[in-house]
C-alpha cells in the first residue's frame, strides 16, 4: 500500500506569551525593546504619549523591516474624560510625481497588490516608490499634543538602542534574508544588511551579537538634540533631500517642509454597550463598520463557537463584497505588508493605540547614506492604470488598511488595540476584541486562542486548532484553508491589546510574534 506522507507541520510545540497586569501603565509592542522603551517613559512620569512616541522612535532602530523614520502611520488617542482622536500622518504622494514615470509591461505585479507590473518594479523598490515620510511628524504632533516629557528623553532609548546596533540573532536573519533579493540592489542597504553579500547570522553558540545601521544613530541624536522638524526643515531634512535628489527620487525638499500630520475626530460604531473609536480618514474602519452591522444578530454564547464563527466569516465576506464594490480598484488587492502596532496605556486611564509601516518589509528597500533613513515604498498603495480610481498621481492619499481602535465603556477608554498585517489586521482586531469585550475572556486567553482570517470576498483562511466542528461550519458556504499559526508562513496577523478597569490594566501581544512583549511600568 503506498505510504502517505502527513501534514507537514513547522512547530511541534505549545507556546505562551505572558501578560503584562498591574495598577500602572503597560506598553505592548512587537519588540519587547520598544515596549521597555516606552515603560521607562511612563516610570519617568510621562504619559501614554510620551511612551507611544518613545516606543515608535526605538521601533525605528530595531523593527526596520517594519516601520522606522522613513514609514507612515495611524493612531487612536484618548484620555478619560476626553474625545477620542485620529492622529492621521498616512501615505501622501511627493508633490513632483510624474505618473508618467511608471511604464506598465502588460503583466500583473507578483509583490503584494495584483496591480499591473510596471517596468523595472520601479513603484515597489527604489527611490521613485518613496511616499513623503510622515511618521516623525505624526510622532511629533502626538507629543507637542499630549507628551509631557522633554523630545530630548523621549528619544534617549531610541538613540541607546542605534547606538547599541540590531540584535544579528536568527529573527534578524530570516528578516534580512527576505529582502536581501532586492536590498542587494541599493549600495547602502547592501553595506549594512548583506556584509560580505550575505545576511548577518548569529554565531553558531553564545550569544549574539548587534550590528551598526549606518547613520541612523547619528540622525536620532540630531533629533534628539535639534528637535523632531528638523527632520523635515532643518539638517537632517537637507540631507535626506540630497540623497534623494541624487537618486533622481520625487520625494524633494518642499514635500518634507510641507510635511504635518493631521489630528481627526475618531469615528464613532456603538457595539453591544460600547462606543468603539475607530481611525478617521482612509482606513479600514468602514469596512469594520460593516462587519460590525453584519455581526449584530450573530449567535453570541458563552464561548465562540462553530456558528458564531460561520457567522463571522460570512459577514466578513459579505464586508469586503461591498468594500470592493464600492471602491473597485482604490482597494489594493493583497494581505500582504510589513507594519507594526504598538498599545500604551497609562497610570491615568490614557490610551493610544498606534499602526505604522514602510509598506513592504523593508520598504522601498533603500538606505539613505547621509542618514540611515529606510524609506517606504508607499507608492506600490497606488494602481498603475492612468484610469484607476486609486491611480498614481501627484500629492495624493491612497487606501490603507490599518485600524487602531479605542474602546470606550461608560466614557471612558476601556480596550485599546490593533494589528499589523495588510488586510489581514481587521479580521484580528475585530476577534482579540470580541473575545475580550463580548465573551470576557482575560486578554492573555484572548491572546493564545486561534482566530480566522477573511481578507477577501470569498474564501477562509481558519487557524486548524479551531478544531473540526468549527472548519465544518466554515466549510458549509465557502473554501476553507486550514493552516498553523507560525512565525512564518505570517497567516495570520499580528495583534496586541490593553484592558483597563478599576482592578488595573492588562496587556499582551501577539503569541507567534518572536521579540513582542507588553510590559507593565
Amino acid at each position: 500500500m503506498p505510504y502517505t506522507p502527513p501534514t507537514h507541520v513547522s512547530q511541534h510545540w505549545q507556546i505562551r506569551k505572558p501578560a503584562a497586569r498591574g495598577p500602572g501603565g503597560i506598553v505592548a509592542s512587537q519588540v519587547r525593546a520598544g515596549a521597555e522603551a516606552g515603560a521607562e517613559m511612563l516610570r519617568m512620569g510621562g504619559t501614554a504619549a510620551d511612551a507611544a512616541v518613545a516606543t515608535a522612535f526605538t521601533l525605528a532602530a530595531m523593527e526596520p523591516w517594519n516601520c522606522g523614520l522613513g514609514g507612515i502611520g495611524f493612531a487612536q488617542v484618548m484620555r478619560p474624560g476626553g474625545r477620542a482622536e485620529t492622529f492621521d500622518f498616512g501615505p501622501v504622494s511627493p508633490r513632483a510625481l510624474d505618473p508618467r514615470a511608471y511604464v506598465m509591461t502588460g503583466k500583473v505585479a507578483s509583490d503584494l497588490f495584483a496591480w499591473p507590473e510596471v517596468v523595472g518594479d520601479i513603484n515597489v523598490h527604489g527611490p521613485k516608490s518613496f511616499c513623503v515620510p510622515s511618521a516623525v511628524a505624526g510622532y511629533a504632533l502626538l507629543h507637542e499634543r499630549y507628551g509631557r516629557l522633554p523630545i530630548k528623553d523621549v528619544l534617549a532609548p531610541a538613540v541607546a538602542y542605534a547606538k547599541r546596533g540590531l540584535p544579528q540573532d536568527w529573527f534578524t536573519t530570516l528578516k534580512v534574508a527576505n529582502s536581501a533579493s532586492i536590498l542587494k540592489l541599493y549600495p547602502e542597504s547592501a553595506r549594512i544588511y548583506l556584509p560580505g553579500g550575505l545576511p548577518p547570522v548569529a554565531p553558531y553558540q553564545g550569544s549574539p551579537g548587534f550590528f551598526s545601521q549606518g547613520r541612523l544613530a547619528d540622525t536620532l541624536e540630531r533629533l534628539q538634540q535639534a528637535g523632531l522638524r528638523d527632520f523635515y526643515e532643518g539638517d537632517v531634512a537637507r540631507a535626506i533631500a540630497a540623497d534623494i535628489r541624487a537618486m533622481d527620487g520625487f520625494v524633494s525638499a518642499e514635500d518634507l517642509a510641507q510635511c504635518h500630520a493631521r489630528v481627526l475626530p475618531a469615528l464613532e460604531a456603538p457595539w453591544r454597550g460600547r462606543t468603539l473609536m475607530l481611525a478617521n480618514g482612509l482606513t479600514a474602519a468602514p469596512t469594520l463598520m460593516q462587519v460590525l452591522r453584519e455581526m449584530a444578530n450573530a449567535p453570541y454564547g458563552a464561548t465562540p463557537d462553530a456558528a458564531w464563527y460561520a457567522h463571522l466569516a460570512r459577514a466578513m465576506r459579505a464586508a469586503y463584497a461591498d468594500r470592493l464594490a464600492g471602491l473597485g480598484d482604490a482597494e489594493p488587492q493583497a494581505a500582504e505588508s510589513c507594519t507594526t502596532h504598538l498599545t500604551v496605556a497609562d497610570k491615568d486611564g490614557m490610551m493610544v493605540a498606534m499602526t505604522t509601516t514602510l509598506l513592504s518589509s523593508m520598504g522601498s528597500r533603500v538606505v539613505l547614506p547621509e542618514t540611515g533613513v529606510l524609506m517606504n515604498n508607499g507608492i506600490m498603495w497606488f494602481d498603475p492604470r492612468p484610469e484607476a480610481k486609486n491611480a498614481i498621481a501627484p500629492n495624493k492619499r491612497p487606501l490603507c488598511n490599518m485600524c487602531p481602535v479605542i474602546a470606550v465603556k461608560d466614557g471612558a477608554p476601556e480596550i485599546a488595540t490593533g494589528a499589523s498585517g495588510g488586510r489581514r489586521i481587521m479580521a484580528s482586531v475585530f476577534q482579540l476584541l470580541s473575545y475580550v469585550a463580548d465573551f470576557g475572556m482575560d486578554p492573555e486567553d484572548a491572546a493564545h486562542h486561534p482566530r480566522l482570517d477573511v481578507s477577501a470576498a470569498d474564501g477562509v483562511t481558519a487557524d486548524r486548532r479551531l478544531g473540526d466542528a468549527v472548519l465544518s461550519a466554515l466549510g458549509a458556504d465557502a473554501i476553507v484553508t486550514d493552516v498553523e499559526h507560525a512565525v512564518l508562513p505570517v497567516n495570520f496577523a499580528c495583534p496586541n491589546l490593553i484592558q483597563q478597569g478599576p482592578s488595573g490594566r492588562v496587556g499582551i501581544t501577539d503569541v507567534m510574534s518572536p521579540w513582542s512583549a507588553a510590559i507593565h511600568a
